[in-house]
C-alpha cells in the first residue's frame, strides 16, 4: 500500500507540472458541476419513485398549491424526507471519511473502519433497550460518545501510521464486530423495547418526516465550518507530522479537531438514518484517485467538496437503483414492498465490499515489510509440558461438559447426572438431560472443528490473525443458509445445510485464491476476507429485512450461533468431516510444520507447496462449513484457540492441532453454558457470547503484534 501511495504521489506531481493554476481551478469546478448536475438528475428521478405511482409534477403542484392534501402528504412526509435525508447523510458521511483519511493519512480510514458507526449504533440501541426516550440532540450526543470511544480505541491500537493501512482496517473490523455482537445481544434480550430497530440498524432512508434531519443541521453545519477553518493546516499536515510541526502547525490540535468533527458528522448520520456502510470509505478514496487528474482534489478543502458530493451520489444512486429494480420490474423482479423496504445501507455496504476487494487486488506486496507480525512462540517445549497441558485441558473439558449438563434454566445436581447415566433418573430430569446432551456435544464438537479450521488457515497463510470468521467463510456460510431459508420455497434443515456449505466453500475459493499467488501477502488475504465478510453480511441483512417475521426470527437466532434444538443427527456432518480429516492431517503433519515457516524451506526439502496448501485449505473450509450447518455462525474460536495452543505447546502440528481442538471445544462449551444460564429462562446464543469474548483477545493480540512490528522496524540507537 505504501508503494501505491508513492506511485500516486508521483503521478500527481507529474500532473501538477503539466497543469497551470487557472486550468487546475477550471477543471475542478467543471468536475464538481458535472457531479452536481448528475446529482440533480438522480434526485429528480428519486422523487418520481414510489409505490403510489404519482408523478413529480403532480407532487410539486400539490405542495405549491395545497389543493390535494393526500398528494401533499405523500410529498412532505415520504418522498422529500427520503430524498433530503439521503442527500444530507451522503454529504455528511463523505466529508467525515475525508476528514478521517486526512487525520490518519490512511486511505482506508472511514467511519466504518474506525468503528465509529458501530459505536454510535450500540449507544443508541442501548438507550432504546433500557427504555430511555431521548430528544433528538441528546440522542446525537449519546451517539457521538459511542462513536468517539470506538474510534479512540481503534486509533490507540493502530496509531496514525499511513504505512500500515490494513492494520487499521483489521482493528476497526474487530472492534465493530465486538460492538455489533453486544448490539445483537441487546436486541435479543430486549426484543420488545427494541422492536423495529433491526431495519434501522441496517441503514434505512424510510423517514417519517423531515424533523429528524432539520434538527441536526445546526450541529452538522458547525462541524463543517470547523473543518473548513482547519483546511489550510490539514494541507500542511499531509506533508508529514515532522514537516507540519516545523512549519508551526499544532499537529495534535489539528488531528483532534479533525477527529471530533468527523465523529460528530458520522454520529449525526447514524442518528438520522442508522449506519449506512462504507459511504465514508468509497467517496474520499475515489476522490483521492481522481486527484491524479484533477489536482485540486489534492487539497483538503476541494477534497471535502468532492467527497461530500460523491457521497450524496452514492447514497441517492444506490437508493434509485434498488428502487428502480423492484418498481420497474428489472430482471423480472417487481415488488412494491421490497422497493421501499430494502435498507439503503445494505446496498452501500455491498458497494463498499466490492471496493475493498478491488483495493486488495490492486495492492502490491510489500516484500518484507509485513504489517501483521507473528508473535513469539516458545522454543524447545518439553514433552512433559505438552502432556501436562493435554491432561489439564482434558480435565477442563470434562468439567465444562458436566457443567453444561447441570446448568441452565433448571439447575441439577451431580447425583441427577449419575442417575441419568445409569438410566434411573426421574422422568422430568431425564427429559431435561436428554434435551441438553446433544447441545453440549454440539458445542464441544463445533468448537473443536472451528479451532482445527482456524489453525490450518493460520498455518497456510502464515497470518496470525486469520481464521474462518475474519476471512468471511463463516459469514458466507450464514448467508447461504439464510438464502436457502428465505428464498427457496421449502426452506428446511437440509436446504439450509446445503446453502451454508455452498456459501462457505464459495467464500473460501474467493479468499484463498490469493494464498497461492506470488504477489500474495497476509495483509491482502485479510483485506479480501473482510470484503467478502462485509458482502455476506449485507446480503444476509437484505434477506432478513424483507423476510416473513417467522423466518426473520429463525434466521436471526440461527445466525447468532445457537445450539438450541440441536439433535444427535445434526452432529453427523461435523463428526464425519473431522474423522476424515484426522488421517490426512496426520500424514501431512511434517509438511504443515514446514509450510508454516516460509515458502523457501518447504521447496528446498521437496514439499509440494501448492498441493499441501490446497489440501489444508479444503479441509479448513469443509470444517468451517459443517460447523455453520450444525450451530450457525460462531466467530473468533478459530483465532483464539490455535494461538493459545501454540503458546502452550509450540507450533508442531501433531501437538498444537489436538490442543487447539480441545481449547476450542472448551471455549464454545463455556459460552453455550453461560448463554443458557445467565438470563434463564431466556437464552443468549453461544456465538454472541463468543463474539463478545473474542474481540478483546484479538485486540490484545493485534496490539502485541503491532508492538513487535514496531520494534523490528525501529533502528537501534547507538
Amino acid at each position: 500500500m505504501t508503494q501505491q501511495t508513492d506511485a500516486l504521489t508521483v503521478r500527481t506531481s507529474a500532473a501538477v507540472e503539466r497543469t497551470t493554476p487557472a486550468r487546475a481551478h477550471l477543471l475542478v469546478v467543471l468536475t464538481l458541476v458535472v457531479g452536481l448536475g448528475t446529482l440533480v438528475v438522480l434526485s429528480a428521478v428519486h422523487v418520481t419513485q414510489g409505490t403510489s405511482g404519482v408523478s413529480a409534477r403532480d407532487l410539486l403542484s400539490a405542495v405549491l398549491t395545497g389543493e390535494d392534501a393526500q398528494l401533499s402528504a405523500i410529498a412532505l412526509d415520504s418522498r422529500l424526507p427520503r430524498l433530503i435525508g439521503g442527500l444530507v447523510v451522503g454529504v455528511v458521511l463523505g466529508i467525515a471519511g475525508c476528514a478521517l483519511q486526512a487525520m490518519t493519512r490512511n486511505p482506508l480510514a472511514s467511519p466504518d473502519t474506525l468503528a465509529v458507526n458501530a459505536g454510535a449504533h450500540l449507544a443508541l440501541t442501548a438507550a432504546a433497550a433500557f427504555g430511555l426516550s431521548l430528544p433528538l440532540l441528546s440522542s446525537a450526543a449519546l451517539a457521538f460518545l459511542g462513536g468517539f470511544a470506538a474510534a479512540g480505541l481503534v486509533l490507540a491500537l493502530t496509531g496514525f501510521s499511513e504505512s500500515a493501512p490494513i492494520r487499521l482496517v483489521l482493528a476497526g473490523t474487530v472492534v465493530a464486530m465486538g460492538l455489533a455482537s453486544v448490539t445483537s445481544a441487546l436486541l435479543m434480550i430486549h426484543a420488545q423495547s427494541t422492536q423495529g430497530l433491526f431495519l434501522w440498524g441496517a441503514g434505512t432512508l424510510n423517514l417519517s418526516g423531515i424533523s429528524g434531519v432539520v434538527g441536526l443541521l445546526p450541529v452538522v453545519l458547525a462541524a463543517l465550518v470547523v473543518l473548513v477553518l482547519l483546511a489550510r493546516a490539514t494541507d500542511v499536515l499531509s506533508l508529514g507530522s515532522d514537516t507540519a510541526q516545523s512549519m508551526g502547525v499544532n499537529v495534535g490540535l489539528v488531528r483532534a479537531g479533525l477527529l471530533v468533527c468527523s465523529v460528530v458528522l458520522a454520529s449525526s448520520a447514524v442518528t438520522m438514518v442508522g449506519p449506512l456502510g462504507f459511504v465514508g470509505l468509497c467517496a474520499p478514496a475515489i476522490i483521492r484517485l481522481l486527484s491524479t487528474r484533477v489536482i485540486r482534489f489534492g487539497r483538503f478543502g476541494w477534497a471535502m467538496a468532492g467527497s461530500g458530493l460523491l457521497g450524496a451520489l452514492i447514497v441517492i444512486g444506490a437508493d434509485v437503483g434498488v428502487r428502480g429494480i423492484f418498481l420497474g420490474g428489472v430482471f423480472g423482479f417487481r415488488d412494491l414492498n421490497l422497493a421501499v423496504g430494502i435498507p439503503t445501507g445494505v446496498v452501500t455496504s455491498l458497494i463498499g465490499a466490492v471496493f475493498l476487494v478491488v483495493i486488495a487486488l490492486r495492492m502490491r506486496s510489500g516484500g518484507g515489510s509485513q504489517e501483521i507480525a507473528a508473535l513469539g512462540l516458545p522454543s524447545g517445549v518439553r514433552l512433559s509440558r505438552r502432556v501436562m497441558v493435554a491432561v489439564v485441558v482434558g480435565a477442563l473439558l470434562l468439567v465444562l461438559a458436566a457443567a453444561g449438563m447441570l446448568l441452565g434454566d433448571w439447575w441439577l445436581r451431580a447425583g441427577d447426572l449419575t442417575l441419568w447415566l445409569q438410566g434411573q433418573a426421574p422422568r422430568a430430569i431425564e427429559i431435561a438431560l436428554d434435551f441438553r446432551a446433544p447441545r453440549v456435544a454440539a458445542a464441544l464438537l463445533a468448537g473443536a472443528v472451528l479451532a482445527v479450521a482456524g489453525g490450518l488457515v493460520q498455518t497456510v497463510t502464515r497470518n496470525p490473525l486469520a481464521e474462518p470468521g475474519i476471512l468471511g467463510v463463516a459469514a458466507s456460510g450464514g448467508a447461504g443458509a439464510v438464502i436457502a431459508l428465505i428464498v427457496l420455497p421449502s426452506g428446511s434443515a437440509w436446504t439450509m445445510s446445503a446453502g451454508a456449505a455452498a456459501g462457505a466453500i464459495l467464500a473460501g475459493l474467493i479468499v484463498f485464491v490469493l494464498a497461492s499467488s506470488r504477489t500474495s501477502s497476509p495483509e491482502k488475504v485479510v483485506l479480501v476476507g473482510i470484503g467478502v465478510m462485509t458482502a455476506a453480511q449485507a446480503i444476509t441483512q437484505l434477506l432478513i429485512s424483507t423476510a416473513h417475521p417467522h423466518n426473520q426470527a429463525m434466521a436471526i437466532s440461527w445466525l447468532g450461533g445457537s445450539t438450541f434444538g440441536t439433535a444427535w443427527r445434526d452432529l453427523g456432518p461435523m463428526l464425519v468431516v473431522l474423522l476424515a480429516a484426522v488421517p490426512v492431517l496426520l500424514v501431512l503433519r511434517r509438511e504443515l510444520d514446514l509450510v508454516g515457516i516460509d515458502d523457501i524451506t518447504p521447496r528446498i526439502l521437496g514439499v509440494a507447496l501448492p498441493v499441501v496448501r490446497g489440501v489444508a485449505l479444503i479441509i479448513a473450509v469443509l470444517l468451517a462449513a459443517v460447523a455453520v450447518i450444525a450451530v450457525g455462525v460462531i466467530s473468533f474460536v478459530g483465532l483464539a484457540a490455535p494461538h493459545l495452543a501454540r503458546m502452550l505447546v509450540g507450533r508442531e502440528h501433531r501437538w498444537f492441532l489436538p490442543i487447539s481442538a480441545m481449547l476450542g471445544a472448551a471455549l464454545v462449551s463455556l459460552s453455550d453454558t453461560f448463554g443458557r444460564t445467565i438470563i434463564a429462562p431466556d437464552q443468549l446464543p453461544a456465538g454472541l457470547v463468543v463474539a463478545v469474548i473474542g474481540p478483546p483477545y484479538l485486540l490484545w493480540l493485534l496490539r502485541r503484534s503491532t508492538a513487535k512490528t514496531t520494534r523490528a522496524t525501529t533502528p537501534a540507537r547507538a
